[in-house]
Order: structure tokens, then sequence, then C-alpha cells
């Protein structure tokens, strides 16, 4: 067992302990698989990320460095957060990318590009963004469609569109009709924890999208609140990033289902999926985390060739070493 470098840094928040935490291990040369796991076992964190220089095949193909994603109790091939995570300790820390404005990254579901641009109100002044991988998404079966609706409390009703989506993770996520839907629920965690693994499905999550910006804060409140104090402010009012989308997951954990505080490859996959529909424009901010406590922002973007970036500030909490 060595000293290593080691970071915690919340994701998608630029506000300390309001995002998603994620543990960086900076050196993670010479670990085992079982040492890896063990350690993200330990920090019962949703993700603990080792980075590792690039294999020679990655690193032809334009690899800056790799990473390898921990849940406590398996090995992820790719996830939204640790990746922005991830970057930003391995930046923060002196990493050199080859490309001052894009970081290229190995994971086990291949090169992930990650966008550096300009932001003034990001930590540092630049927020990262992340290429969303190649989407592979279908209509989901009528019975397990009901099945995931009921047991996440939802009625038919309120369901404008669900789809398996798959990025990495397989997830499957519902289009509800309104934020005040998404904040309501209260799922049978039991009932979820059976459908889950039946279905080979590691995530449930539902989004709600606005046709205007909402007041700031108000899409992460709760319904009641929502109704008090909708026509509180004009839209005209409204700051570029204010959430239009408001975003709930849940994962399994093995035995147990999880509530996550922000999602990053359910987010991609949605956008994709939304994006595509005419559901959501090409351009939007959501919120997630509301019910945990959290204000976790999500920013989707579009380019002129189709490709969705998923982007988020990161804050450093942490910083100092592991003996691993």
């Amino acid at each position: 067992m060595i000293h290593r470098p080691f970071k915690q840094v919340d994701v998608f928040t630029a506000t300390a302990y309001l995002g998603n935490a994620l543990a960086v291990v900076l050196d993670g040369q010479g670990l085992t698989d079982a040492q890896m796991q063990n350690f993200a076992r330990w920090t019962n964190l949703s993700e603990t990320t080792f980075l590792l220089p690039p294999t020679l095949e990655a690193a032809a193909a334009g690899a800056d460095y790799q990473v390898r994603i921990f849940a406590p109790g398996y090995e992820m091939p790719f996830a939204g957060h640790p990746t922005l995570g991830s970057c930003h300790a391995w930046l923060q820390a002196g990493g050199v990318p080859r490309d001052p404005a894009r970081v290229v990254q190995q994971c086990k579901a291949g090169l992930v590009a990650i966008s550096r641009t300009p932001e003034a109100a990001a930590p540092g002044g630049h927020r990262l963004a992340f290429a969303a991988p190649p989407l592979v998404r279908r209509a989901p079966t009528p019975e397990l469609g009901a099945a995931l609706a009921g047991a996440l409390g939802l009625h038919a009703r309120q369901i404008l569109a669900a789809q398996h989506l798959c990025n990495g993770p397989q997830h499957f996520g519902f289009l509800v009709d309104d934020a005040a839907t998404v904040l309501a629920l209260e799922p049978d965690v039991a009932a979820l924890g059976r459908l889950l693994p039946q279905y080979g499905i590691s995530g449930v999550g539902l989004a709600a999208v606005a046709s205007e910006p909402a007041a700031p804060g108000l899409i992460g409140r709760s319904n009641r609140e929502a109704r008090a104090f909708g026509g509180s402010a004009p839209a005209a009012a409204q700051p570029a990033d204010t959430p239009t989308v408001e975003v709930r997951f849940f994962f399994s954990t093995g035995p147990q289902i999880t509530e996550d505080p922000v999602t990053g490859s359910f987010n991609a996959s949605m956008a994709q999926w939304l994006i595509a529909e005419g559901h959501a424009p090409s351009h939007y901010t959501a919120a997630q985390g509301a019910c945990l406590g959290v204000e976790g922002r999500v920013h989707i973007a579009q380019d002129a060739s189709g490709q969705v970036w998923v982007g988020g500030d990161v804050v450093t909490c942490v910083d100092g070493q592991v003996l691993l």
C-alpha cells in the first residue's frame, strides 16, 4: 500500500455539496480489479474512479488518460458524472491534453470527448461537457412500461412517452406531463427492486419538459409551492441557465434501490431521445436532485452535426492522499 493522490469532487454544481459526489484516485497504476472494487465499496459513493495511462491503442487514437469507474458493487463501462469529475480532477492535478480545447478519455465503453468551453459562471471560468455516447433505444413492451409506471406511482394519463435507453448502462425513461408530477412521486422501491434485475435494467428515471422557463428555483420546489409562486417572476427575467426540465432517477445498487442526486448518463440518453423526437429543444438545462436537497444542473446542447453534449460544473471538496 502506498500514498496516492486523491480528490473528492462535487459534479453538476457550482456550489460545493449541492451536486453528486465522486471519489477520484489519481494514480491507479498497480491496483488490481479487486483492490479498486474494495476501495469503491469502502467510499460508499455511487461511483469511485481510478485514473491510469491510456492503453497503447487508445493513446494512438487520441486518448489523454484512462478511467476505471466502480460503483460499490460492480464496474461500470461509462457514467456521466464520473466522466466530468475525473476530467476536472485530472486537469486540476496538472494533466495536459493534446488539444487545449478538448480532452479525450478512455473508458470501458470506448473513447469519450470532453469539451472545455469558456463559461463565466463556472468554477475556473470553464465548463466541461462530454459528448453523449451512441444511444441504442427502443419502445418498451406494454407490460414492462405498465409495471415500471406502477412501481413509480405514475398513472397512464401522466405518461407522454417511454423508451428503453442504452448508452453503456441500461436505463428506462419516462416523459411525463409536468414537473409537479416528477417531484411528487413516491416510488415503491421494493417493486422497483424486483423489476429492474428481472428485465436487465440498471435504472429507471423520468423527466418533464416545461414550455417556458420557470421562476428561479421554482422547478425544484414542491407541487404546493409551485402553485403558490407560479406567477412570481416574468419570463423575460430568467437567466439563460434557468432549468426547463426536471429529472429524477432511481437505480439498483444490488439489493437496494437508490435515488441518484444527478445522473449524467441518464440525462445524456434522455436528451438524445427527447431532442430526436421533438419533445425538447436542442439546448436546455435540466434540474435534478430537488427531492434529495441538492441542486444539480445539467446543461444540454446539440451542435450543428447533431452531437449532443452534456455539461456541468465541478468543484473540488477534498484534496489530499489516500493509502491504497
